[in-house]
């Protein structure tokens, strides 16, 4: 499919996925691509599901077209200014047929997820002793190499590697729930990247990416030089809280007391919510017992980090206004809000929505307090 210069291809199979038929891409409408930083990021096609003729008496012509079947591969690729992008590399998951009594009104929507799915399918119950989390981590993720997944995993700020005298660490669950769990622990993301070729993905585990080079600019309220169509604000001054409890240390037997530090993630604000606002909320730290005191540091100060997020962005761009495809996970410059609401944010997530002449991106973002930074 091509629109406004814009390339659109279309992947699908049981083993290996091959380009769609002209039947497929014909009746193709509209396609809704999300990315996220915590739920699963997936996708939804929606075709005319039309019938013609005495050969579609039997059944629809796309559900007879074996490349759209449930739990296959889909890859979908968008060429944008002669860059491929892969959108999404993914399984799908569920069909939903809607048949309409007028011409050309039936609709079939293919509905799937990334292919991080394929690391939710089968619950556990493992051991991982003498290992601490990033070893956890990259050791699971190889065991998906078969789908052209790599690891890029970062190192927490402590490693703990115990002893099976001192406990032995227990997976209970998919592999994608453990690699989850593991990950808040430090207030660390966990997400599947399609790309940078088809068949080919990088399994991030690690800190928020923060601290990246912004990308292109969301202009504000800026007449023809804006490229955001609709765009909303929100400061939530009950969202951040401070963390201080006790624990009792497993080497030493000693009760030590616990609390957040600041941030070790770059502030985007140049009032940050945890240092200016006075209504704060408090949190105690509970369950850490049988940790060692830097393992509840750790756990306090992901607690902390968790809850920074005071500002969210809501909105929607013009693809081709904006001249850039937003990366989710990623940081981007708002312009033109005004002081309180300009500068740097994180983007969160980021839904692709094509259709034929249009191209839109709805995106949420957010950052740790109100005034821009640059």
């Amino acid at each position: 499919m091509s629109l406004l210069g814009i390339q659109f291809t279309l992947l699908a199979g049981e083993n290996v996925p091959l380009p769609a038929s002209s039947t497929i891409m014909e009746a193709l409408e509209s396609v809704e691509v999300t990315h996220s930083d915590e739920a699963h990021s997936g996708f939804q096609i929606t075709f005319q599901a039309g019938r013609h003729g005495s050969s579609d008496l039997k059944d629809y012509p796309l559900l007879r077209d074996s490349a759209l079947n449930p739990c296959n591969r889909v890859i979908m690729i968008v060429t944008f200014k002669g860059r491929p992008y892969v959108l999404m590399d993914g399984i799908i998951t569920t069909h939903e047929l809607t048949p309409g009594s007028d011409p050309g009104s039936s609709t079939l929507k293919v509905t799937g997820e990334d292919i991080s799915l394929m690391m939710d399918r089968e619950e556990k119950s493992a051991v991982h002793p003498a290992q601490d989390e990033a070893s956890i981590a990259k050791k699971i993720i190889s065991s998906y190499e078969k789908y052209g997944v790599t690891p890029d995993v970062r190192d927490p700020p402590i490693s703990d590697s115990p002893t099976p005298n001192e406990r032995v660490p227990v997976q209970q669950g998919t592999d994608l729930e453990h690699l989850k769990a593991m990950a808040d622990r430090y207030a660390y993301v966990f997400y599947v990247i399609p790309g940078p070729t088809p068949q080919i993905s990088t399994a991030y585990w690690g800190p928020p990416k923060r601290g990246d080079p912004a990308q292109p600019a969301l202009s504000v309220g800026m007449g023809p030089e804006s490229c955001v169509d609709s765009v909303s604000f929100q400061n939530n001054s009950l969202a951040a809280a401070r963390v201080q409890g006790v624990v009792q240390d497993r080497a030493t037997n000693q009760s030590q007391p616990v609390q957040n530090n600041p941030s070790a993630q770059p502030s985007m604000s140049s009032q940050p919510a945890l240092q200016t606002q006075t209504c704060i909320r408090q949190k105690i730290l509970r369950g850490q017992d049988g940790f060692r005191t830097e393992q509840a540091t750790a756990k306090a100060q992901a607690m902390s980090d968790s809850s920074n997020n005071t500002v969210f962005v809501q909105g929607e761009l013009d693809t081709q206004r904006y001249g850039n495809l937003l990366q989710a996970r990623g940081v981007v410059l708002v312009k033109g809000a005004g002081y309180c609401y300009d500068g740097l944010y994180y983007v969160k997530k980021v839904t692709h929505i094509i259709r034929r002449g249009s191209y839109k991106q709805r995106f949420t973002l957010t950052r740790d307090g109100l005034g821009s930074t640059v």
